[in-house]
């Protein structure tokens, strides 16, 4: 058989057609595709999580004589009902890699070689010791990830600004959630969206930006497609620069010029307002006006947006008058629901929290939000994203609960509940993930721990950042090695990975879920909790960090959510469902929370149907005047292209794990670029040549696809990033958002050589 990309989608299930057949076929409780591929007699079968992206698929783990023969979708799962993708179908084959990592390495005279834990953790506490006493706590970091559990990231937080006393404590979310939660925060005062993928079932109206569902969230896109099926009066408009699988059940394209979107985003508040298509009175009970400097009026409002008609938005976006026009009046149509859903290519911009603020302008404009099929909900990059790092508080600025640094009343909370003297925790934060890696550079961080995550591949403008992996003492806790990151380590120390451990995760729709550990981890490997634990042990903090395994972790965290707009269920009540959405009123019960915001369903409203934003101070969301901003970084005569990167199907971010699937490698062996057929033909090259990108900070060679399996705009590029032999990353910008700190991947400037 000729092993190629299409019939790899068709042997897995997860083209369009299947994906549908996959969820409609198990409401009437026939198999899906997935679970019959998984079909196996195992002995048990554990309950656990999906390890990749942030839709957080239910998942059973089939164990047999201690080893993992098979994984299925959790038909008990309100997120999945059974359906898996093709990358959760082969989670097994990740844990028996050849280059799994047993023992602790030690780099000596340039080579690692294996070593005792003991040696290992003296040698990682004599360094940090070394490097706080004689620099300061400010000379330490962490760099975590949104694929670690919430109880490793809590411990690592408060190891590090509670007890070291840096809050130099960072993670992967920052380079694609960051400015998800810069909107959402300043909009209506709280992180996360307060809808669900309930509100599929209701919506009249889905409006995608800047996301590839079918790829990046392919479950998801089933749940859509099903819907789809089931109404075909549903609207389904997907705009976006790159035509791409999500786009074959659109009823509208919308193919703008890269980095212009927010010219598109303004103009359509500019007809609804000018269409009378807004809730003139949800506006006037729910909503307050922002510059983004200070308060202004509705009226000052409407001043601004009229410099934002279709006609300026026409220049800008390629897109003509009418379907603007269009486009906003399918959105604002009375009577009917909308939902609206984005990712990396709303986030990873230098204006990403002003596009998410205007993603959330039209949904207050029209009132369409709080309430069934109505929603602003972006979507989330990775398994635990929301719950390990966002609701935990690992990053610089945060701590557990939607707490901040810098808010002298939170830092008092939480130094109460992890029993230390609130000066401990400094109110000035720490430095950012781009900062971080740069003061490495610098020489200012002489000991950074690296968990879970591979930034020297996943970093924009990569190798400029690889000096300050070299002299830095470097720890990473890992799975695999080498990657591009543990080559530059002083000491990996081995990870257990995913079901051989326990703990939690929190996805998208704020669904905390258990994951039960369900076989030992190989050799001396140790989950990073353990690892995180003895540290602070080591370092002489041992009384903070009393904790018998991640149960006791998880119900100190708890105390941090309590009375905050995030509260959490109990660890029993975790094991026992099959995820819960927060906020559980005071820790109780299993039934959750679907929609935030509204009376009758969020419990901290009493009045039934009353909308409520509790998290502003005068409980009304803001709708922000936002500026129109292009790239940091738009195409010139000396690199005329526009390149934007992303995931596909069949890999995952920097492909650690997928790489060693063997099925997933053979349907798509290697990085490549997608290009233009006009560009192609201009450029004298066709599918399979290598060409080389370059940019002002690096270069890299890729293999050509001529309009497949995407096809770009004349004048963009669209490349993955799985590959590490091809660093895609070393090229991206590392611009970031002033806002978020979020990097600008999704835009920069190269040109093309022919090889």
């Amino acid at each position: 058989m000729n092993f190629t990309r299409r019939n790899f989608i068709k042997a897995c299930a997860v083209s369009t057609a299947m994906l549908t057949a996959g969820c409609s076929v198990n409401k009437s409780g026939t198999q899906t595709e997935s679970q019959k591929l998984n079909k196996s007699d195992a002995d048990s079968w554990v309950k656990s999580v999906c390890r990749y992206c942030g839709t957080g698929c239910g998942v059973l783990i089939g164990v047999t004589n201690g080893k993992v023969i098979a994984v299925k979708g959790d038909p008990d799962n309100e997120v999945n009902k059974g359906l898996l993708c093709a990358k959760g179908y082969y989670l097994p084959q990740i844990l028996t890699a050849d280059d799994r990592i047993t023992q602790p390495l030690v780099k000596k005279n340039g080579k690692f070689v294996e070593t005792s834990w003991e040696e290992a953790m003296n040698l990682i506490t004599e360094k940090f010791s070394n490097a706080i006493d004689e620099y300061g706590p400010a000379s330490v970091g962490f760099y975590g990830s949104g694929q670690a559990l919430a109880e490793e990231e809590y411990v690592a937080n408060k190891l590090f600004k509670g007890a070291i006393g840096s809050n130099n404590v960072e993670g992967n979310p920052r380079l694609c959630m960051a400015s998800a939660v810069g909107g959402y925060t300043t909009t209506f005062g709280a992180d996360e969206p307060m809808g669900a993928y309930e509100d599929f079932e209701h919506a009249d109206v889905f409006f995608i930006i800047g996301s590839n569902m079918a790829e990046c969230h392919p479950v998801l896109f089933a749940r859509l497609t099903d819907k789809k099926r089931q109404d075909p009066h549903t609207k389904i408009i997907i705009a976006d620069p790159r035509r791409h699988r999500s786009h074959k059940i659109a009823d509208i394209s919308v193919p703008f010029k890269p980095g212009t979107d927010l010219a598109l985003l303004n103009a359509m508040a500019y007809v609804i307002i000018e269409e009378g298509l807004t809730d003139e009175d949800f506006i006037a009970k729910h909503t307050s006006f922002s510059n983004g400097q200070a308060k202004i009026t509705y009226d000052q409002f409407k001043e601004f947006i009229k410099d934002f008609t279709p006609e300026f938005a026409e220049k800008k976006t390629n897109l003509s008058v009418d379907r603007i026009r269009e486009l906003a009046r399918i959105f604002a149509e009375p009577g009917k629901n909308t939902m609206s859903m984005w990712t990396m290519g709303i986030n990873q911009r230098v204006a990403g929290v002003w596009a998410n603020n205007m993603l959330h302008n039209l949904h207050l404009l029209t009132g369409k939000i709080c309430r069934p099929g109505s929603t602003p909900f972006s979507l989330t990059g990775q398994p635990s994203a929301c719950g390990s790092v966002r609701e935990v508080g690992a990053l610089c600025h945060l701590l557990p609960g939607h707490r901040g640094v810098a808010n002298a009343k939170h830092r008092e909370e939480i130094a109460k509940i992890w029993g230390i003297s609130a000066d401990r925790i400094s109110p000035k934060p720490g430095y950012h993930t781009m900062q971080l890696f740069q003061k490495c550079v610098d020489g200012d961080v002489k000991a950074l721990w690296v968990m879970c995550t591979n930034p020297a591949q996943s970093l924009p403008n990569a190798t400029h950042y690889n000096p300050g992996l070299e002299k830095t003492f470097l720890v990473v806790a890992e799975t695999y090695h080498p990657t591009l990151t543990s080559k530059y380590a002083d000491v990996v120390l081995p990870a257990a990975l995913w079901c051989e451990k326990e703990g939690v995760y929190g996805n998208t729709e704020r669904r905390t879920q258990h994951l039960a550990k369900a076989i030992d981890p190989p050799g001396e490997a140790r989950p990073d909790l353990d690892m995180l634990i003895d540290f602070a042990h080591r370092l002489g903090y041992g009384s903070l960090f009393q904790y018998d395994g991640p149960e006791d972790v998880w119900n100190e965290y708890l105390k941090c959510t309590t009375g905050t707009d995030m509260e959490l269920a109990t660890y029993q009540s975790l094991k026992e469902a099959h995820g819960i959405q927060w906020p559980v009123k005071d820790h109780k019960g299993i039934q959750g929370t679907v929609r935030r915001f509204i009376g009758g369903e969020d419990p901290y409203i009493k009045e039934k149907g009353k909308i409520d934003f509790y998290a502003k101070p005068d409980n009304r969301a803001v709708i922000f005047a936002r500026p129109y901003k292009e790239g940091e970084e738009m195409p010139d005569a000396e690199y005329p292209f526009c390149l934007t990167t992303g995931r596909i199907l069949e890999h995952w971010h920097t492909g650690t794990m997928t790489g060693k699937c063997p099925a997933l490698n053979r349907a798509v062996p290697s990085s490549y670029v997608e290009v233009h057929s006009k560009d192609a033909t201009q450029l004298g090259i066709k599918n399979g040549d290598i060409v080389r990108l370059v940019s002002r900070r690096g270069s890299v060679e890729l293999p050509v696809q001529v309009e497949r399996p995407g096809i770009p705009q004349p004048g963009m590029l669209f490349a993955t990033w799985f590959e590490a032999d091809r660093l895609v990353n070393s090229v991206t910008i590392d611009a970031v958002d002033p806002g978020s700190k979020e990097p600008e991947f999704k835009i920069c400037a190269v040109r093309v050589e022919k090889v």
